[in-house]
């Protein structure tokens, strides 16, 4: 790289100098159309790829109270703690966490995890390793872009039960903060989902629906 050199006295200076700490002369500001590009992060590359639009730029407002959003990848109005509606691109920083006696289970938005003993199918089947009465590939974890969390039973020999409540084979059923999800009779997590709350009427228990 270049050395960069006081127009003044000829000094070296760095690029970020206001001025010659030699001379003490002012050194010009670099033109913005000069500076480098930002260089795109990787979910700007792998949105781009998709062809998933990018998100409208600028502030937006809450379609319920009318309070303005500030954060773009809020899941909640802060003012009405009413849910806003998804927007593309925004993939929300909400990661559910599964809290077992053998160790947490993180789920990041926007994705998905089996849980089970067959490493195969399971990226956390170590967590498993010590309970033949979890299946092979037992449930499986679903958080969505914008944090709404689901687990579906995989027609589990034992069964995926969500606060003593039996998950129906192949059935999603809602998670909220809080929960107890249990594989067979023996492992049992608690649920921590930040910031979530129930929906009012939203159908989460083998189609019952949850109270307001």
């Amino acid at each position: 790289m270049a050395s960069l050199t006081c127009p003044a006295c000829d000094a070296e200076i760095q690029q970020d100098d206001l001025i010659c700490f030699s001379c003490g002369a002012n050194l010009p500001r670099r033109d913005p159309a000069d500076e480098p590009a930002t260089p795109p992060t990787v979910m700007q590359e792998y949105l781009k790829r998709e062809g998933v639009p990018a998100p409208a730029a600028g502030p937006s407002s809450c379609p319920h109270c009318g309070a303005e959003i500030t954060e773009p990848t809020a899941v909640f109005c802060a003012v009405c703690r009413e849910p806003l509606p998804p927007r593309a691109g925004i993939i929300s920083p909400v990661v559910l966490r599964l809290v077992f006696p053998t160790g947490n289970v993180e789920i990041p938005a926007g994705t998905s995890l089996v849980l089970g003993r067959d490493p195969e199918e399971s990226l956390v089947a170590a967590a498993f390793a010590s309970y033949d009465n979890v299946s092979r590939r037992h449930a499986t974890v679903t958080v969505s872009d914008t944090g709404q969390a689901t687990i579906r039973d995989e027609h589990s020999t034992n069964g995926t039960f969500v606060n003593g409540d039996r998950v129906l084979p192949g059935t999603e059923v809602r998670l909220k903060n809080g929960d107890s999800v249990r594989l067979a009779a023996d492992v049992t997590a608690d649920v921590s989902l930040p910031g979530q709350r129930p929906l009012p009427g939203a159908f989460s228990r083998n189609g019952h629906r949850d109270p307001a």
